[in-house]
């Protein structure tokens, strides 16, 4: 099969015979079935996956779309579907979570005991005054902890907003503030790479900066025992206020409709958007999506890679192996500490049977380990692996075919999932009983999504022809709507150009001729994908030019990179002469450091270049479909006639 990109891998014999969906016929069977009455299907799913106190009538409520409502008078508790499900179902002594530290401790934790331990939290929050409809903020390391705060949240009706511990201080101010969060649960510091980093004073910082009066309380876990200030009256120990409560918490029972979470990701504007997601529709993705895309079984060993602070997370370690009372890793370091041969030693030691991971960790991986044979996957035991998944950026083929022949070892299906924060779930995906697999290609919808390509004015293009990418029916795990700014959910994801009728996803896409498989072209909007983590242009320009000692003007674009698979390129014009050599470079690295310090170091720009001004129309438009193609190192092609200064280009062209 030397042709990658066009390959067919059928689903191997060994995953199809005990698939949950097993053959290409009874994914079309699913497909059909829900083309033929669709609120039947997902309510038939929805009596089947989720445990109900108050069964629903309706199903879907379209009245006033897009703001769409799914069994919106049934009532449930998702931490009850997660937890007392299971202790009731039998299986209380069944691991839950098995739990590795950065310096590889490992301790395993049963459904019983992350049942208690939400329970003690659940009360100590109500203990707190914290009630249903309250947001909470969790700004957390990756550990038990963390799973535990998010469905001691749920278990109490509180909407949680989980923030990726990389974060900085004013990037946390901002989501705190927008969200109007009573209180905040993190730890003094967290450990990643042998490193400890703080994440208390992060929180101390973000508050300090003001907006954030709502907060009354923050309860700090003791991961390090690092020194940290102390606000008597307003710093609670996770440990104090936990120890004397009861394990035992009554749930508070919600409509399908409550807010189970506010997740924010980036947008082009700047400011970041709180995805809010229902309670009942999304967990009924998390439990299906968890047990079709990876044919999640009773004795599986599942490991997804993802932090809590991601979407990620929140669907496929926080809830949807829960839902499903399966047995899952989590792993609070890194893939290359103490060595980029962790991913795999821990595969081996851990017996894992389902992987789920990134793009960029498998090309950093392939780096690593064609540059020394010591961490190279054949010198660890991966036989234990039947599935294979890649999640948050398209996987390349090259990549692809590595990741399936090494880690693999041939023998395992790749399940490459498309979905966003927005969607909750997958949406476009391979079945791995099912789906023959293209290296490249997130394949086919998942069933019950109505993917489709269209051009500008929503008409579907053919087959073979690229445009973008849209949803034309609602599904249970949409987004509901950005919290606390309805406009801007309208305008962002049911556009006017598609009359409203459309979810536009903000990627393009092109569907094979032949197959129909759908393959993701890139984003259409002015939104990053860095590593699979979503950052606006805006938000990273608007940091740039709040060092207003050195920055008069900057913009921003991202270029294709072998590891993240997209680069952040700044264009920069300082308030003094264009540097050049050593001061360009030393200025390069303030700025880097700077953009750092404000949004976090995922956002730090790979390349900085310095220009006496940018390309602008004479309207004064900076130019940036001009400056990507700059920073990918391709000749400029496209008109430049409305340019004001055509000759920045060149300029512009050289690096530093």
């Amino acid at each position: 099969m030397s042709d990658a990109t066009t390959a067919l891998y059928p689903a191997p014999d060994s995953v199809s015979k005990g698939a949950f969906v097993s053959g290409m016929p009874a994914y079309e069977k699913l497909v059909a079935e829900a083309e033929a009455d669709y609120a039947g299907y997902w309510a038939r799913l929805a009596r089947e996956f989720v445990e109900w106190k108050t069964p629903f009538t309706k199903t879907l409520d379209e009245s006033q779309a897009p703001f769409f409502k799914w069994f919106e008078d049934g009532t449930l508790n998702v931490s009850h579907n997660c937890l007392d499900r299971q202790v009731a179902a039998g299986l209380g002594d069944k691991v839950a979570i098995i739990f590795e530290t950065d310096d590889g401790k490992v301790s395993r934790h049963t459904y019983s005991d992350l049942l208690a331990r939400t329970a003690k939290l659940a009360n100590a929050l109500r203990a707190q005054g914290v009630k249903k409809g309250d947001r909470v903020v969790i700004y957390m390391p990756m550990s038990i902890e963390g799973i535990v705060s998010m469905q001691a949240c749920a278990r109490i009706g509180a909407t949680h907003s989980v923030v990726f511990g990389g974060f900085s201080a004013q990037s946390l101010r901002d989501r705190i503030q927008d969200a109007g969060a009573v209180l905040v649960l993190t730890a003094d510091e967290q450990q990643r790479g042998g490193k400890q980093l703080p994440l208390k004073a992060i929180v101390d910082e973000a508050l300090s900066l003001g907006g954030c009066e709502s907060v009354k309380n923050v309860i700090v876990y003791k991961r390090t025992g690092g020194n940290i200030a102390w606000h008597e009256g307003r710093d609670l120990w996770l440990h104090d206020v936990t120890e004397k409560q009861p394990d035992t918490a009554e749930p508070e029972w919600v409509s399908a409709e409550h807010p189970l979470f506010l997740l924010y990701t980036s947008g082009s504007t700047g400011k970041p958007k709180g995805v809010q997601h229902s309670s009942g529709g999304y967990l009924l993705h998390a439990a299906v999506t968890t047990k079709w895309t990876f044919d999640l079984h009773p004795d599986d060993i599942f490991w997804c890679t993802a932090d809590i602070g991601w979407v990620t997370g929140h669907t496929y370690i926080a809830y949807g192996p829960l839902a499903l009372g399966g047995t899952q890793v989590v792993f609070e370091g890194i893939p290359t500490f103490p060595d980029a041969g962790r991913f795999w030693k821990m595969i081996q030691d851990h017996k894992v049977s389902i992987f789920y991971t990134a793009p960029t960790a498998i090309r950093s991986l392939i780096k690593a380990a064609e540059g020394n044979e010591a961490v190279h996957p054949k010198r660890y035991d991966l036989t234990s692996l039947r599935i294979l998944g890649s999640v948050g950026e398209p996987i390349n083929p090259a990549a692809w075919e590595w990741y399936h022949q090494h880690i693999g070892g041939g023998r395992c299906p790749i399940v490459d999932t498309f979905w966003q924060t927005e969607t909750g779930g997958h949406v476009i995906t391979p079945l791995p009983g099912a789906t023959p697999l293209v290296p490249g290609s997130c394949t086919l919808p998942f069933p019950g999504i109505q993917a489709a390509v269209v051009d500008e004015t929503g008409k579907d293009v053919p087959w073979g022809q690229g445009g973008i990418l849209v949803i034309k029916k609602p599904w249970p795990s949409m987004i509901r709507t950005i919290y606390g700014d309805p406009e801007r959910f309208k305008k962002s994801y049911y556009p006017e150009d598609f009359k409203g009728k459309y979810y536009l996803a903000g990627d393009g896409a092109i569907r094979d001729a032949k197959t129909g498989y759908f393959t993701i072209t890139g984003r259409i909007d002015d939104v990053l994908n860095v590593s699979g983590h979503r950052m606006g242009t805006m938000e990273i320009e608007s940091a740039l030019v709040a060092h207003t000692d050195l920055v008069a003007e900057a913009a921003v674009v991202g270029r294709p990179d072998d590891t993240t698979g997209e680069a952040i390129c700044a264009f920069v014009v300082l308030k003094r002469p264009r540097p050049t050599g050593d001061e360009a470079k030393a200025i390069a690295k303030e700025l880097r450091d700077w953009v750092g310090k404000e949004i976090g170091p995922i956002a730090k720009p790979k390349d900085i270049r310095f220009g006496d001004n940018l390309p602008k129309t004479r309207s004064g438009k900076i130019m940036r479909r001009l400056l990507r193609s700059v920073a990918k190192g391709e000749a400029v092609t496209q008109d430049t006639s409305t340019l004001e200064n055509p000759a920045i280009l060149d300029q512009l062209g050289q690096a530093y």
